[in-house]
């Protein structure tokens, strides 16, 4: 993991770039992860509730980049799996991170990687380019938590998508148009800010 946040993405221009601050950061953006977990709406049709999760790992990507922003999804899901009450309701343990939902915690983990490295090349910086760079880290999320959910109870790809995947599209676009909205308007706050 490289050692500091890169100057190419938000926080890395507006804070101080040393490993002291990317630690933090790492370490915030789990905690936010952990907080947006508990935002848990339960659906009786299936083990994979609607959370905050993906917004928070979207934002860690963009905010941090590539190795940062995976590394904070990689520190959130080692801390729910020895046993922190970080997952969604404030479950944990290794059951829970290997369980029905273990493939959607693989996917913070990649997405949060693919989100980073394309604010690394300033595709947060504009609503007509973060939207789509949100979209691609909450399909490459779906993309690891249908496939493990199939095989974790034994259903095929086209039911696993609809118990873990078409629920949540509403939702995801949601959360996608916010973030698209945010980091733009944090870029140009940011530019504001420092021509005065």
């Amino acid at each position: 993991m490289q050692a500091t946040v890169p100057s190419r993405v938000i926080t890395g221009v507006v804070l101080p770039r040393s490993t002291a601050a990317t630690a933090s950061l790492i370490a915030g953006f789990a905690l936010l992860t952990a907080l947006a977990a508990q935002i848990r709406i339960p659906l009786p049709f299936t083990p994979v509730p609607i959370t905050g999760q993906t917004f928070a790992v979207l934002l860690a990507g963009a905010a941090l980049g590539s190795f940062a922003g995976a590394a904070s999804q990689a520190l959130y899901v080692l801390l729910g799996a020895v046993g922190l009450p970080f997952y969604a309701g404030g479950t944990s343990g290794w059951t829970v991170a290997t369980g029905a939902t273990g493939g959607y915690l693989v996917g913070f983990i990649v997405a949060a990687w693919v989100v980073g490295a394309l604010a690394e090349r300033q595709q947060d910086r504009t609503i007509a380019t973060a939207v789509p760079a949100f979209l691609l880290g909450s399909v490459v999320i779906h993309l690891f938590g249908v496939p493990w959910l199939a095989a974790t109870l034994d259903v095929g790809w086209t039911e696993a998508a609809g118990l873990g995947s078409v629920p949540f599209i509403p939702g995801d676009l949601a959360k996608i148009a916010v973030a698209g909205l945010l980091l733009p308007a944090a870029w140009r706050l940011t530019r504001r800010t420092r021509s005065l």
